[in-house]
Formats: C-alpha cells, sequence, structure tokens
C-alpha cells in the first residue's frame, strides 16, 4: 500500500544506529541513579529524621544534572529530527515531552521544597521522598517506552544521514 508507513511503526527488533544507542547507554547510569534515589526515598519514609534525608539532597541534585544532560539531547536532537516525520501536536513526541517535564517537575519541587532541610517536619520529608518516587515510576517506565518504541521507530524513520548527524552530535 503506498503511503503506508507500516514499516516505521513495525515492531520487528531493530539494531540501532551510534546516536540511538549511545542515548540507550545513557539509560544505564540513569536507571542506577533512579534506584539508589528510591533506596533512600524508602529509607525516609521509614525514618524520616534519619541520615537518608540528608544523603537524599545532593544526590538527586547530581541525578538531576544528569538526566538533564541526557533529555536536552532528546529534545533538542532527536525530537526535532523525528518531528520532520510525525508533525509536533500530539503522537509519540508529545507524550515523551510531556513525560520529561513531568519528571523534571517532580524533581525540582523536590529540591525547591528541601532547600531548607532543617526546617521540614517528618512528615514534609515524606512527602518530598514520594516525590522522588514518582519521578523514579515515571521516569523507569519513560525509558521503557524509549527502547521499546521511540528508538527504534526512529532507527526506522530517520534517513542514514541523519542517523549520521544524531552520532555526531550527541
Amino acid at each position: 500500500m503506498q503511503g503506508c508507513h507500516n514499516g516505521m511503526f513495525g515492531n520487528g527488533p531493530v539494531a540501532l544506529s551510534e546516536g540511538l544507542n549511545r542515548l540507550v547507554s545513557e539509560h544505564t547510569p540513569l536507571r542506577n541513579g533512579l534506584d539508589a534515589l528510591f533506596a533512600l526515598g524508602n529509607q525516609v519514609e521509614q525514618d524520616p529524621e534519619g541520615i537518608a534525608c540528608e544523603e537524599l539532597v545532593p544526590k538527586v541534585k547530581k541525578f538531576f544534572t544528569d538526566l538533564e544532560f541526557h533529555s536536552e539531547r532528546e529534545e533538542d536532537l532527536l525530537f526535532r529530527m523525528m518531528e520532520v516525520y510525525l508533525g509536533k501536536n500530539g503522537g509519540p513526541i508529545a507524550v515523551m515531552e510531556y513525560e520529561h517535564e513531568q519528571a523534571r517537575g517532580f524533581i525540582q519541587e523536590f529540591i525547591s521544597n528541601t532547600e531548607n532541610l532543617s526546617a521540614l517536619t517528618a512528615e514534609e520529608k515524606i512527602t518530598n521522598a514520594h516525590l522522588i518516587k514518582n519521578a523514579y515510576y515515571t521516569l523507569l517506565d519513560h525509558f521503557a517506552k524509549e527502547e521499546q518504541v521511540l528508538y527504534p521507530m526512529a532507527e526506522r524513520m530517520l534517513t542514514e544521514e541523519e542517523k549520521e548527524q544524531l552520532a555526531q552530535k550527541v
């Protein structure tokens, strides 16, 4: 059928090009960081006055820096390339950007709320730990969507020249 983009959205396994592979490889350290934050968040819930809360704040800030480095390259490079084919409104790119904003929002709210950690009640510390757990769940789901759907779609969709451009810029 002419004009059908079925090959672009297929479900078969796809070997990813260099730039996409680089983006995928960044998910492993980000997942590891999320796991550490999740564990600390659980500790805060169990003992909000314990040391875990003090450990969580700088680790969240470091994680956020790493996440932003990754997210900005996806948004500024990959998503813009894919928009040429998918459009700007709705669709998978809009979902991915919404999830980026959602995760950013949870983390930024945590950072803002914990600027004066010593002034927080135990309940407030637990509430803030929940923000990090929300970011954890959002990002784990998000990474899975990128790896299982978005990146293979990009591999099928982008031209060899675009893939090379992506590899050089990533």
